[in-house]
């Protein structure tokens, strides 16, 4: 039979710590947020449903995008064991250059939309933590006023080729004048993919005040207050638009580029060049032989092509292809550090992350971008030490296996 006493103050004091009170609201939301995940629902909750689709979904079925997912999911990790990982070390060299984490963050369009800070709170973190971030021509910030944000972050710039060559060529030129490292070319997007939620919900840019939209503006009030007492929107590429995601790309983008517009690219902007969107072996073979010096593997994050190659599943066949004549970055599909890890030890040189921000965006602004590489980095470090990696370099194929 067990004795029982009844316990004294002294005893029950050390067990009854109050858990300290965060005054923020912004940052007591975001410390809920252990993962990725959670920063999406966060997200979802406090994000007008057509802006949040917008950032969220995916071409048609979405089908490309599940599949990433669902690749990164299957995939088994393999320790080794038996290693000091008391010190790891999560830098790498992109472009030449050191990068503090083996990650950086995508391009993305309409970024004030997810959040009033946008494109300057990303800039901000990136040049906080030491990582390239990519400025995407559809942005609502302006490539001068991102590079007075973030004066001395590595920025690059995202370029479509335009049906008008000379914006084209003046954006490129702007880049250059305000400092940005790399220019990144996009090349999947020939015509805009069919983006089904964005259809159903009746998007537009900026969103238009409909019944449906008031109504939503009811459940998000801090959301259209701040869309509606900050500066408007604007573009980094354009002045205007009124009307559809996809009438305006159809409207902006050339269909009729070809390999043989590397050489006009190169005619005008002499620094590292990035080609965004290839699917195949053959087709990053082709770019890096016309003078991409890198390549990012990747399927617009399922937006354009249903049913498109899973950038996963074609990197160790492309690493081997391209071999050090380029650097090779992966895009996609990325929810978590293991998702990295497992990218960089097939081959990646880096990885571009997207939606994992915005998500951090739309739940907290700048403290919400932090907070979503704060969990990346997190995860990319233990799981790095439990597979007995203790830097990037040492990671290697034999410690990922697809099914």
């Amino acid at each position: 039979m067990t004795d029982r006493q009844i316990p004294r103050w002294s005893e029950l004091k050390p067990l009854l710590r109050a858990k300290p009170i965060t005054a923020n609201p912004t940052e007591r939301r975001l410390e809920k947020a252990l993962t990725i995940a959670d920063l999406r629902r966060i997200a979802k909750r406090r994000t007008p449903r057509s802006v949040f689709d917008y950032t969220d979904g995916a071409a048609e079925s979405e089908i490309s995008l599940q599949r990433a997912r669902q690749l990164f999911a299957e995939m088994e990790l393999q320790p080794s064991i038996l290693r000091n990982v008391s010190d790891i070390d999560l830098s790498t060299d992109i472009l030449g250059r050191r990068s503090e984490l083996p990650f950086a963050f995508a391009p993305t369009g309409f970024t004030r939309m997810m959040n009033h800070e946008g494109e300057s709170a990303v800039v901000k973190v990136a040049e906080d933590l030491g990582i390239p971030y990519a400025l995407s021509t559809m942005g609502t910030t302006s490539i001068e006023d991102v590079a007075a944000a973030g004066p001395d972050a590595r920025k690059w710039f995202q370029l479509y080729v335009w049906r008008d060559r000379e914006a084209g060529e003046d954006l490129v030129k702007r880049s250059a004048a305000a400092g940005y490292e790399a220019l990144m070319l996009t090349v999947d997007v020939p015509v805009a993919g069919a983006r089904l939620r964005d259809v159903r919900n009746g998007f537009t840019i900026p969103p238009s005040l409909t019944a449906k939209t008031v109504l939503d503006a009811s459940m998000h009030p801090a959301w259209w207050v701040n869309l509606l007492t900050t500066r408007p929107l604007t573009f980094a590429s354009l002045s205007s638009w009124d009307g559809t995601v996809a009438e305006l790309l159809d409207q902006l983008f050339d269909p009729t580029m070809t390999l043989d517009d590397l050489a006009w690219i190169r005619s005008i902007w002499d620094g590292p060049l990035i080609i965004k969107g290839i699917q195949t072996v053959d087709d990053a073979r082709r770019v890096v032989d016309a003078g991409a010096d890198a390549v990012v593997l990747s399927n617009h994050g399922g937006r354009q092509l249903d049913r498109a190659p899973t950038p996963l599943r074609i990197l160790p066949d492309v690493r081997k292809a391209v071999g050090t004549d380029a650097e090779v970055y992966l895009d996609t599909g990325i929810m978590s550090g293991a998702d990295i890890v497992a990218a960089l030890a097939l081959g990646a040189d880096a990885c571009l992350v997207g939606r994992a921000y915005l998500y951090g965006l739309m739940a907290g602004g700048q403290r919400g971008v932090e907070r979503a590489a704060q969990i990346l980095t997190t995860e990319v470090k233990r799981t790095m030490a439990l597979l007995g990696a203790r830097s990037v370099e040492e990671l290697n194929p034999s410690h990922v296996r697809l099914p």
